[in-house]
């Protein structure tokens, strides 16, 4: 049997207060309770606070460029369908750098878990805007209060058709557990937009101020509902809805590749002799 002592990673080196210690114990309780074992998982993340994740967590990383999780993530799924992998970054990591990484992702639909540690700013190189920060909000870099609007990740999600698309609560553990557990069991590309406090950079929306506005979608709500589901992504300020906003499946990435669907790549036999007469060709053809 699993326990939480097999997850164990480096000692975390974030701020006391920090949202990521949450959102990192729920992780390894989810995998306890699922009985999903290190080996079988492969975390891939970029630059970030939120990028040091794997590496307080046992288990195979590949941790990257800014930005860049989602493409390293989908050739490692594509090479062995039989790992579970999970893509994690920050707002800025994912919306920001890797936002065109994002949309083609949600596209293509590869069977990867990513969670997005969405505090609104951009925590490690020292609380510059990230594209979630709420406009009139003030930062180092915009002491005159944030112009832009602020991108809406699961509106679009949606609007791309993303078959697993919900947010979470660090300040709310127990429910973004059950997130979780849902999109690891979801067949295909699963969003979770977890909303993660910075206490050091971002004072704007702290945990009393979510606290004050989040809430778990309705028992009776439909997540197969596409139009309904927009109405939720949409809801921003006096209330903000947390749970699983839409899903449904649809054939993943993996599965429309004859070669591996059956078997993986990582787990196929390489015919030596079909190599050497490759390279054979290549080179009569060079000479």
């Amino acid at each position: 049997m699993l326990s939480l002592n097999d997850f164990i990673g480096r000692q975390p080196a974030w701020c006391p207060g920090c949202g990521n210690f949450s959102i990192l114990n729920a992780f390894r309780e989810v995998m306890v309770e699922l009985q999903i074992a290190p080996h079988e998982i492969v975390i891939v993340s970029g630059i970030g606070q939120a990028g040091k994740f794997p590496h307080y967590t046992r288990c195979n990383t590949f941790n990257g460029l800014h930005g860049r999780t989602l493409p390293v993530a989908t050739g490692i799924k594509l090479a062995n369908h039989h790992l579970k992998v999970f893509a994690v970054a920050g707002d800025g990591d994912c919306y920001g750098e890797g936002g065109n990484h994002l949309i083609h992702a949600i596209r293509r639909n590869p069977d990867i878990k990513l969670f997005v540690h969405n505090n609104q700013v951009y925590g490690l190189t020292k609380g510059q805007a990230s594209p979630t920060t709420m406009r009139g909000v003030k930062t180092k870099n915009q002491p005159f209060g944030t112009v832009s609007e602020p991108l809406n990740p699961l509106a679009l999600a949606i609007a791309l058709d993303c078959s697993f698309v919900a947010r979470g609560f660090a300040g709310d553990p127990e429910h973004l557990k059950m997130v979780m557990k849902e999109a690891i069991k979801h067949k295909g590309f699963s969003l979770i937009d977890i909303l993660q406090p910075c206490v050091t950079y971002n004072k704007f929306n702290t945990y009393k101020w979510y606290r004050e506005r989040v809430y778990h979608l309705e028992i009776n709500y439909d997540p197969r509902d596409r139009i309904g589901a927009f109405g939720k992504a949409l809801e921003w300020g006096e209330k903000i809805p947390i749970g699983i906003l839409y899903k449904h499946e649809k054939t993943t990435l993996e599965e429309q590749f004859p070669i591996i669907k059956g078997e993986p790549l990582a787990e196929q036999k390489v015919d030596m002799d079909k190599i050497r007469e490759i390279f054979s060709k290549i080179l009569v053809k060079e000479k």
